[in-house]
């Protein structure tokens, strides 16, 4: 492992492997912009929860409503009145900056989506797979998706500290966005051609759908064109991870040519 990569690792754990419990140290974390993923609160806690909820909107930190049985087990003995925050394994960026990346490196932007994939092995694996194949980043929703954690770190393999990723509140609206700009998105689903048989060696939009569900059907609605892996199996499907390499590395071989 190189000493930079390791750096990154060993501040990552650092970091994100920690929760902060309480309301004081939650704010101070706040306020000395700590690298926060998502701040868990009771929904039935008052006073200091309002203003916590505020400087997170502020900040673009998602906060999630749970139960306080919940929070005793994310907190793990200490006190935790009413929230708990946990780090993340890197930054998010602007859907717009992967765009930017593609024109600094004279490249046709290549963006995987990951509609609503919320088991971090599979996120930490299609990352580790589009960082690999030269992916300039990976856009997820900010609602019912594994966000940038230790496991997605982990499965990763680190490269969630070197790829890009997008945490967005709307995919549709980012998918308009990127239409707009010229990249032609492409979905994932058993129903579309043969992934081998249509041309993807421009700007491309990957969707990768939800592990139980694959992708909805709005998104679904906007893509460009829908691409499917042949099934010669009893299963009819692959993992997502697994199926999001075969497609991506589809894009790199089409584009070497």
């Amino acid at each position: 492992m190189k000493k930079e990569t390791q750096n990154k690792q060993i501040q990552a754990d650092s970091w994100e492997t920690q929760t902060i419990a309480g309301r004081n140290p939650v704010i101070e974390a706040l306020k000395a912009e700590k690298l926060i993923d998502t701040i868990y609160v009771d929904p039935n806690a008052k006073g200091s929860i309002t203003v916590i909820c505020k400087m997170a909107k502020e900040k673009g930190i998602t906060v999630k409503q749970v139960s306080s049985v919940k929070l005793d087990n994310m907190a793990k003995g200490a006190s935790h009145q009413g929230v708990v925050a946990v780090g993340a394994c890197a930054e998010y960026v602007e859907a717009e900056r992967l765009l930017e990346i593609a024109r600094e490196k004279g490249e046709d932007p290549f963006i995987i989506i990951c509609d609503e994939i919320e088991d971090p092995h599979n996120l930490g694996a299609i990352i580790r797979t589009a960082e690999a194949a030269g992916a300039h980043g990976v856009i997820i929703p900010k609602r019912r998706s594994a966000t940038l954690s230790h496991t997605v770190f982990k499965t990763s393999a680190g490269a969630a500290s070197w790829l890009p990723v997008a945490r967005v509140a709307n995919l549709a609206q980012t998918v308009d966005m990127l239409k707009k700009n010229g990249v032609w998105i492409y979905g994932t689903d058993g129903s579309g051609d043969s992934y081998d048989s249509v041309k993807l060696d421009g700007a491309v939009g990957l969707i990768i759908g939800s592990e139980g569900y694959g992708m909805s059907r709005l998104l679904k609605e906007k893509c460009d064109h829908l691409l499917s892996l042949p099934m010669a199996g009893k299963v009819n499907s692959l993992n997502a991870s697994v199926a999001a390499g075969i497609f991506m590395y589809e894009v790199v071989r089409q584009r070497k040519k």
